[in-house]
Order: C-alpha cells, then sequence, then structure tokens
C-alpha cells in the first residue's frame, strides 16, 4: 500500500541518518544509487527525503547504509516536498540556484512559452543530470541538466 508523510520531520531524521551512515561508510551518491538500481539524481533526492523509493531500492539502500527495516519502509513513504525552509536559502550553493532563477527565471518563462506555448515543465516527469567538464579557460565547469516534460495548459 502506498503511504504519505505530511509532518517532514520523519524522512528529515531519517536523512541526517542516512547521511551520516554514507559518511561514516565512505560512500558515494553514486553507489548508494548504483544499489538502488536509479539514477544518482533521484536516488539523492529520496535519501534526502524529496522522493519515494521503490520497496526493492529503499531495501537495497537500507541495507547498504546499515539501516533498519523501519527505515527502509519510510524510504518509501510520499513525502512532503521542499527542502528549503522559507526564505532566501543561505547555503551559498542552494542560494546560487535561487540567484539563477532571480536573474534568469523571465528568460527561462519567455523561451518555454515562446517554443512551446501556455505550459508548465513538470518536475515529477523529470530528469538531472549534474557533470564536471573542463573548462577551456582553465579549472572546471557544472553542466546542469534539467530534463522536464512539458505539459500544456489545457482549457476546460
Amino acid at each position: 500500500m502506498i503511504h504519505a508523510q505530511f509532518d517532514p520531520s520523519a524522512r528529515q531524521a531519517l536523512a541526517d541518518a542516512a547521511v551520516e551512515a554514507k559518511i561514516r561508510k565512505d560512500l558515494t551518491w553514486q553507489q548508494i544509487a548504483d544499489a538502488a538500481g536509479l539514477s544518482v539524481a533521484f536516488v539523492t533526492a529520496a535519501v534526502l527525503g524529496q522522493h519515494p523509493l521503490p520497496a526493492a531500492s529503499a531495501g537495497a539502500v537500507a541495507e547498504m547504509l546499515g539501516l533498519d527495516a523501519e527505515a527502509a519502509l519510510l524510504l518509501q513513504t510520499i513525502p512532503t516536498r521542499g527542502s528549503i525552509p522559507g526564505g532566501i536559502p543561505t547555503d551559498p550553493t542552494i542560494y546560487r540556484f535561487h540567484e539563477m532563477l532571480q536573474v534568469y527565471g523571465t528568460t527561462l518563462k519567455a523561451l518555454v512559452h515562446e517554443q512551446f506555448g501556455d505550459g508548465i515543465i513538470s518536475a515529477i516527469n523529470f530528469k538531472l543530470d549534474v557533470r564536471k567538464v573542463a573548462d577551456p579557460e582553465g579549472g572546471e565547469r557544472a553542466v546542469i541538466t534539467l530534463d522536464g516534460k512539458y505539459l500544456p495548459t489545457k482549457p476546460f
């Protein structure tokens, strides 16, 4: 049976325990995702309390992290999503994403609507990829791909 959480505190406590276990066992998010059989972005978000995992994936993640059966069950619940509590984020990495949307949000909206029409880009039917690439000018660049299904507005 599918269950949903309405108080994010249980998933937050589980996320804290999972991250502590990940550190203690010196694991990468990719290793955890490989055990779950899903993408690294999805599994990371799930372990951090933003998605439910299928039963087999939840069991594999719990086993890898040394978490109990209750944790595996909790990993399967639909969470109350939203990892940034009210206001402007203070973590520098998260703030930069906020800043990017402040600067480019209206541009993205204008370009999406011009190319697709009135609608949204789904964060449910969605894929995320983060890659590190060499910068031709020296150093490294982050390539972040947000790949969401376009859902047109339907008049009723």
